[in-house]
């Protein structure tokens, strides 16, 4: 599971040909959730202020995050991408 960010405690992963949606698991202490790009159902709990900053995350990167996807949909080497300042 390739760490694509990291921030304020947060890690963000893309897993290898994931099922779709587009999404992002993202661990933040003991709280493990995923979050999917496009209409950003959260599956798992974490707190609020937690999804928020994600939810921020995501609205920067978002095209980013979707070729990322698309490479590892495809099994290709994935890089990182900026962590939310």
């Amino acid at each position: 599971m390739p760490e694509i960010s990291r921030f304020y405690g947060i890690i963000i992963c893309l897993y290898w040909k994931d099922h779709n949606p587009p999404h992002v698991h993202f661990t933040y202490g003991n709280y493990e959730c995923s979050i999917s790009v496009l209409d950003r159902v959260v599956d798992g709990q974490a707190p609020a202020k937690v999804i928020s900053k994600v939810n921020q995350w995501i609205d920067l990167h978002e095209q980013e995050i979707l070729t990322l996807w698309e490479k590892a949909q495809e099994g290709k080497q994935i890089g990182r991408i900026e962590p939310l300042k």
